[in-house]
């Protein structure tokens, strides 16, 4: 999967999620900030991610994912190799 397929599908759940457009969605989105996240949305958000990428992300690794971008990032360099 690309970074940009990765982004979408990530962009589809923050809209729904977090009632944002589109067009607001950008790697430097900020989840605390810019989305007024609190825990439990972050921890809802990443097992979502979990669920739809098929990944595990550690609670320290989760930890350190503030922007849209450190997710795609993230997601990108677990993401099953097949080759």
């Amino acid at each position: 999967m690309t970074k940009q397929e990765i982004f979408d599908k990530i962009s589809k759940i923050i809209e729904d999620r977090f009632e944002v457009t589109k067009d607001k969605i950008t790697n430097d989105l900020n989840f605390r900030t810019d989305l007024d996240a609190d825990s439990i949305d972050f921890v809802e958000f990443i097992m979502e991610l979990e669920d739809t990428f098929g990944a595990e992300i550690s609670d320290d690794d989760a930890e350190k994912l503030t922007t849209i971008g450190q997710v795609v990032d993230y997601i990108y360099d677990h993401q099953e190799k097949t080759d």
